[in-house]
């Protein structure tokens, strides 16, 4: 089957919740572990860690999984703090993927909110577990710890060893600012990171300037010329950066200077584009001030495309149940870019955003974030976020009809960029057809 366009689902004024009993069990497990979920949640708050160095988190993580009855495998795929946890009930049955993130930010330690992250993860997999046991509907979750998510792409390495792999849909979601009982399903940008370092040659600042090739120009250069192009982007499309250097003194001229750059846009294709236009600015300044440029191109962190399916289930629950008002026009990573984005270009995926109550200005990578990602009402609010995943994720594994939808929309975007994806397949008790 090939699919050519988006189906028009419309939003149900009539919205039944799919197995009343089985959202009950789901808010029954999530509401007896909500203690020790809140405890692992305010131990990794408690101990921020980088970007590849979140092992107190991994430890404590995977300790507490293994003690849930799932399998659970350190070191996934040979990233040292990474981890895959998995329970599997009855015989076939779709596999439902979730992610836990864990990693903090420097000097202002869970200023993103990455301990709720994990915890929803966690709490996602534990009321599926019960929902599968009690309903006696054959399953798998698998939860990967993911690292990284700050700047390290950790997502983006597993999905190129296979840890997505045999997933049928993931899901995740990420705490923000906002009015209470709020989320949002929107895209995020993409972004492309980069590094240039310039290498030129010192010399006396005073007697003889003649004899350098200026490092520190080069960067001034190459931020000015960076700055003017601002004017001729678009408006939803961002660059920022900043600049590093050496050994610097005001009577010497810099033979080194480096620049960490940030390109964004709303899709992966306009960022490839945008990408172009900047690096001219940067050659341009290496050739102007006759220094030596080194280019060093991270990976590209797609934007998020919400499945479109999954998202209006997340949204038709949370408002039926708990109240929670999802706007489709809110991004689901807060403003910015994440290695989730490539993830839902992979297998059918969402990634929500959600409100917890912060201080005036004291949105995400702030101080003020950080002691919110820690109070009663954030966990408050992520228990409700997680109730309702959890049921999306039930539904996923349950509902062949719901399903069919889902994968739908990941046929047509691979189809609309032009991906080869041989392995996506819709799996039912009578059929199964390929995107190609």
């Amino acid at each position: 089957m090939v699919a050519t366009e988006l189906p028009q689902y419309t939003q149900s004024e009539n919205y039944e919740i799919f197995k009343p009993q089985v959202l009950k069990t789901i808010e029954d497990e999530l509401d007896g572990v909500y203690n020790d979920l809140k405890q692992l949640s305010l131990k990794i708050h408690d101990h921020p860690e980088l970007k590849y160095e979140e092992k107190y988190a991994h430890d404590t993580l995977t300790a507490f999984m293994s003690s849930q009855g799932f399998t659970v495998t350190k070191h996934y795929l040979n990233l040292d703090t990474a981890w895959r946890a998995t329970f599997k009930h009855g015989n076939g049955g779709r596999v439902i993927g979730v992610n836990s993130e864990m990693d903090a930010l420097p000097g202002i330690g869970h200023a993103c909110g990455h301990n709720l992250i994990a915890i929803i993860g966690v709490g996602i997999s534990l009321a599926i577990k019960a929902a599968l046991q009690k309903h006696n509907v054959p399953g798998e979750i698998v939860l990967l710890g993911t690292p990284a998510e700050e700047g390290g792409g950790g997502k983006l390495i597993l999905i190129e060893r296979g840890g997505y792999e045999g997933m049928d849909a993931c899901l995740m979601a990420h705490p923000g600012p906002g009015g209470a009982n709020t989320a949002g399903s929107g895209p995020s940008k993409a972004v492309q990171p980069i590094t240039v370092e310039y290498n030129g040659h010192t010399a006396h600042a005073s007697a003889a300037p003649w004899e350098a090739q200026n490092a520190l120009d080069a960067a001034f250069l190459a931020y000015s010329s960076v700055s003017v192009l601002r004017q001729q982007i678009q408006p939803t499309h961002r660059v920022h950066g900043i600049v590093e250097g050496r050994d610097w003194a005001p009577n010497i001229i810099p033979d080194y200077a480096k620049m960490r750059w940030m390109i964004r846009a709303p899709t992966f294709k306009e960022t490839e584009v945008l990408r172009e236009r900047v690096l001219k600015c940067l050659q341009a300044a290496a050739l102007a001030t006759d220094t030596k440029m080194t280019l060093t191109l991270g990976r590209l962190h797609y934007d998020i495309a919400q499945n479109e399916i999954l998202a209006r289930e997340f949204s038709d629950l949370g408002d039926k149940k708990y109240g929670v008002k999802t706007d489709p026009k809110v991004e689901g990573a807060i403003g910015g870019s994440t290695d989730f984005g490539n993830v839902t270009y992979t297998v059918p995926a969402i990634h929500p955003s959600y409100a917890i109550p912060t201080q005036p200005n004291g949105g995400n990578h702030t101080t003020l974030f950080t002691a919110a990602a820690r109070t009663e009402e954030a966990h408050q609010a992520t228990l409700v976020i997680t109730k309702v995943l959890a049921h999306v994720g039930f539904r996923v594994i349950h509902d062949d009809e719901f399903y069919q939808k889902v994968m739908l929309i990941i046929c047509v975007l691979m189809g609309s960029y032009g991906f080869y994806r041989s392995k996506v397949r819709l799996r039912t008790e009578r059929k199964a057809w390929e995107c190609r």
